[in-house]
């Protein structure tokens, strides 16, 4: 199942939009959720009732609007709808458990003025139990693009990017981006590297042409230039450079920011 969060914004009827898309590539259902405070889900007497009645209206308008707008891309996927009484993050947070990825916006109606992702994107991207996708300047013609570090968040990256390289028909760009000129990856030093990785998937999705690339500079910057123009930039929830405490690390912290097409954050287990 892929869940999406919804508000009525316009970041969010894109995400409805793209997760609808996903789904029907993957042929799974497609769960659009909308979530509201638990009073205004449970109060209908009292001083509070009409407001809460109101929010419930409001709420359905913003499910009808999302679900209308992922059948138009897709009418054919398996569809429902539903409330989910709590604060938006922690909400998602908890619906995801039972979805193999959350897809959300990358601002919501309650962005701040200049920030250029939203509080409930980087809090789900930090913490959901699945794979997680912000949306923003969706394109259907490029190529995937997979950031990869050498750590033990590679594989799992490079997984899902093969996966869906596949599903789309699409080339797979594998990006190793190194900070530091002369600090080679560490592709052909034995077993579980990027390269034995590489060659098992190579043969597990033999209809992916891949190419590979690697760039020194910031993992950022050159991320972000190697994504311009991509259907998605797949990233690890952390990396080598990640620091103790954080929910994720620091270049996908960035890039939820700066990434300039749908970037998919994949979970790794700590």
């Amino acid at each position: 199942m892929i869940l999406v969060g919804v508000d009525g914004s316009r970041a969010g009827l894109e995400a409805a939009g793209w997760a609808a898309r996903e789904a029907a590539l993957r042929d799974v259902p497609l769960l659009v959720a909308h979530a509201m405070p638990r009073w205004a889900y449970e109060t209908e007497t009292g001083r509070l009732a009409e407001v809460a009645a109101w929010m419930r209206e409001g709420g359905r308008s913003v499910l009808t609007a999302a679900e209308e707008r992922a059948r138009g891309d897709k009418p054919k996927i398996s569809l429902r709808t539903t409330f989910l009484p709590d604060d938006p993050r922690a909400a998602l947070i908890e619906a995801a458990r039972d979805a193999e990825l959350l897809v959300v916006g990358s601002h919501g109606l309650g962005g701040v003025r200049g920030m250029l992702v939203g509080s409930v994107a980087y809090g789900v991207a930090g913490h959901a139990p699945c794979d997680v996708v912000v949306v923003r300047q969706v394109s259907s013609a490029g190529e995937i693009v997979a950031g990869v570090d050498g750590s033990a968040a590679s594989p799992r990256v490079l997984e899902f990017g093969f996966a869906e390289a596949a599903l789309r028909g699409a080339r797979l760009r594998v990006v190793h981006a190194r900070a530091q000129q002369g600090f080679e990856p560490a592709a052909g030093e034995g077993p579980g590297t990027l390269k034995e990785t590489l060659s098992g998937l190579r043969v597990r999705f033999p209809g992916v042409a891949v190419v590979e690339e690697l760039v020194h500079g910031h993992p950022v910057e050159v991320l972000r230039q190697a994504a311009a123009g991509a259907e998605l930039l797949v990233v690890g929830s952390h990396g080598q450079g990640m620091f103790a405490g954080m929910v994720l690390g620091s270049v996908s912290h960035a890039l939820l920011h700066h990434a300039p097409c749908p970037l998919a954050v994949v979970r790794i287990e700590r």
